[in-house]
């Protein structure tokens, strides 16, 4: 199965001529997943060779605005492309408590009529998520009624013996969110592939007797078949070893992990994705407000024994020569990506 990630914006706080703002594209098999959406997200998209139709899920880290002030004007384009009649299943959309409220009230003071449904998943943060001060400001917002498109979505409490919140969990993925400490509450998110099915040893297939056509695809989808000699051939006997799923883990702003959730579901990552707002030697400055360097997101890949670090969050002062001297800072046993749009 193909996947490939897209960045679309890798600058902080707002979008510059060079740096669009947060916004990650998971694409699996044609289904993208969007991992926030900072102002310009759409213009960004449009650049790219992604289609915003087929975005099917949408994540967000925080609550911050160069994270999600793009998402109301995406959900408006997309309803703009889709034409009167849609019958896609519901765009899920997974953020902090606080974000169904955003999109209801966009949606409502613009006079805006989705013409698909989309359902929002709220996670609840935990007191140690942000300094105390700043919790107070994303207490749920009760309010009655909904809109026409809005589907009923879950509340997502924290899994305590797991440390971390279940997203989903179906036939190809199993996704999970857990917490990050930064300035407010924000989550960083777990995309785990399970495992597939080997190939088809052809040589064995041959050996055995076993004639080609649909008994190859029984087999390969775990159902025994009997032959027409009444021989029972059983997947394991002609199947490879299972292909192990791929890994992929982006993270939100933060200064640090809040627990050991994190550290377990990015565990031996394929790909990490990890801000690096300010340079090392403004570290003190980058955990004043919640957010990271290069040393400290290549300190928690080691732990992780990510195979790929990919640093994103760019300060809008930071040049490209700059980021260069990241790269001879960090230890070669790891690889390090820099993006700079």
């Amino acid at each position: 199965m193909s996947m490939d990630v897209t960045f679309l914006g890798t600058g902080a706080a707002y979008p510059s001529p060079t740096r669009g703002a947060s916004a990650v594209v998971l694409r699996c098999e044609g289904e993208c997943w969007l991992f926030d959406c900072g102002e310009g997200t759409q213009t960004q998209l449009m650049k790219s060779q992604l289609k915003a139709g087929r975005i099917t899920k949408i994540f967000i880290t925080h609550l911050h605005g160069d994270h999600f002030f793009g998402l109301p004007g995406l959900l408006c384009t997309i309803s703009l492309q889709s034409g009167s009649m849609v019958s896609k299943q519901p765009i899920e959309i997974y953020g902090p408590v606080g974000l169904r409220d955003f999109i209801w009230r966009t949606m409502e003071l613009s006079h805006t009529e989705l013409v698909f449904r989309y359902v929002v998943h709220e996670l609840v943060p935990t007191a140690d998520q942000c300094p105390a001060e700043e919790l107070k400001e994303f207490a749920h917002v009760n309010r009655a009624g909904s809109l026409p498109k809005e589907e009923q979505g879950r509340t997502i409490l924290l899994d305590s013996e797991e440390n971390s919140y279940l997203l989903f969990d179906d036939e190809q993925f199993v996704v999970k969110a857990f917490r990050l400490f930064h300035r407010i509450p924000s989550f960083g998110f777990s995309v785990v592939e399970k495992k597939r099915p080997g190939k088809l040893n052809a040589q064995k297939l041959k050996d055995l007797g076993v004639p080609p056509g649909p008994a190859y695809g029984k087999l390969k989808n775990g159902i025994s078949v009997v032959l027409e000699n009444g021989v029972t051939i059983s997947p394991q006997d002609v199947l490879k070893k299972p292909i192990v799923g791929r890994k992929i883990c982006i993270l939100g702003d933060c200064s640090g992990v809040v627990g050991d959730g994190g550290v377990k579901l990015c565990f031996e990552a394929d790909l990490l994705i990890h801000e690096a707002t300010l340079d090392d030697a403004q570290m003190d400055k980058a955990k004043e407000h919640g957010h990271s360097t290069p040393q400290m997101a290549a300190t928690f890949a080691k732990l992780c024994r990510a195979k790929r670090l990919v640093l994103t969050h760019f300060s809008q002062r930071i040049r490209r020569n700059v980021m260069k001297r990241w790269t001879r800072r960090i230890d070669d046993s790891m690889t390090i990506a820099l993006l700079e749009y």
